[in-house]
């Protein structure tokens, strides 16, 4: 089974690029993670990598194990000042229009990212700037609630949920749902009232994995187009329905990543639930084709950047782009709806409340 220990991963990393606050406590042993025949450690001291890897890895190894982090005790007297617009009796008539906010937000850079590698499903972590664009991509939707996260079952997908949230106002703390049994179900249950307010459930799932790259994952991106041609690694990468050798299309990745989208995640929008989804540049373009209505034409030259969050605004059964939040001091971003910009007023009035006279 795969194993995590403590998933509030940044206490992890704090002391190597100056996060100003983390959510809680790192078990001492690390964050530890083995996926098929890789193995990943990250050590809570600074930013440490071991790291031994496979040429592939199948997505549906998705299972994991995490145990929570603990809100401090100097937070669980803040927490309860504000919730979330879907949870609050003043916005009552936003939950009758079921508007909800949906950010979306493609992983921060990986080392294999940074050593121009297919990367696909092999699970490799962020590298350090990686981190720090997760981080960033935290500090833009630190004003906008967040009622659940939903990731995919690979690491730097993780992180970077989990490194977002360290930015953001409302300190709640992330939980991973476990489904894969029914003693992980009951294992992982929150018998707290009081915790409950002050966690975010996260669900993991394979089928917001990156698609599938076949024989040219761990391929130098570079070095494939030299022996294989640039035209045909073009294909591979950028066509819709081609898949590479004994791989994923962008087709087949949006087949399952839409279908899940539209089975879990899209009825808790509607409910006017605000949601994270933290994945992979392909499993968000086919997300990102199915919101905008995007033609398969037009999804291939859809780029998506690390670490950059992009906004949506779901009412009434449609989506409203929004763009990528421009940071905590651009207030005009949060205005997109009333609902956005209450929220943020009460945020700034919890801090001005928990300000010493």
């Amino acid at each position: 089974m795969l194993r995590i220990f403590r998933m509030a991963a940044a206490t992890a990393f704090h002391q190597s690029i100056g996060t100003p606050h983390s959510l809680g406590h790192v078990n001492n042993s690390g964050l530890h993670q083995e996926f098929a025949k890789s193995s990943v450690r990250l050590i809570s001291k600074g930013f440490g990598v071991d790291i031994g890897l496979s040429k592939t890895g199948g997505y549906n190894s998705s299972r994991r194990n995490l145990s929570v982090s603990r809100a401090s005790a100097s937070q669980a007297s803040v927490i309860d000042i504000v919730s979330s617009p879907s949870h609050t009796k003043a916005n009552d008539s936003r939950k009758k229009s079921n508007e909800a906010a949906l950010i979306l937000i493609r992983h921060g850079e990986s080392l294999w990212n940074e050593k121009n590698l297919f990367t696909g499903c092999v699970d490799v972590p962020l590298s350090k700037k990686g981190v720090e664009e997760a981080i960033e991509a935290g500090k833009r939707i630190s004003n906008i609630p967040v009622d659940m996260i939903y990731t995919s079952a690979l690491i730097r997908a993780q992180m970077t949920a989990m490194l977002a949230m360290t930015q953001h106002r409302r300190k709640k703390v992330p939980v991973i749902m476990h489904n894969e049994s029914d003693q992980a179900r009951a294992w992982s249950q929150i018998f707290s009232e009081d915790t409950i307010k002050q966690t975010i459930p996260v669900v993991a799932d394979w089928r917001l994995n990156e698609r599938m790259y076949g024989e040219l994952q761990g391929l130098n991106k570079q070095e494939t187009a030299d022996r294989y041609g640039k035209e045909q690694v073009h294909k591979w990468r950028r066509s819709y329905d081609i898949p590479p050798p004994n791989g994923e299309s962008l087709e087949m990745c949006a087949q399952r990543a839409v279908a899940y989208f539209k089975d879990q995640i899209e009825p808790q929008l509607l409910a006017g639930k605000n949601v994270m989804i933290a994945a992979h540049g392909n499993s968000l373009r086919s997300i990102i084709m199915y919101l905008d209505k995007l033609t398969s034409q037009e999804v291939i030259s859809l780029e998506l950047s690390t670490g950059i969050p992009m906004l949506y605004i779901s009412k009434e059964g449609k989506f409203i782009r929004r763009g990528s939040p421009a940071g905590p001091a651009e207030a005009g971003v949060y205005a997109y709806t009333k609902s956005l910009a209450l929220y943020r007023q009460k945020l700034d009035d919890m801090v001005h409340w928990c300000a010493p006279s």
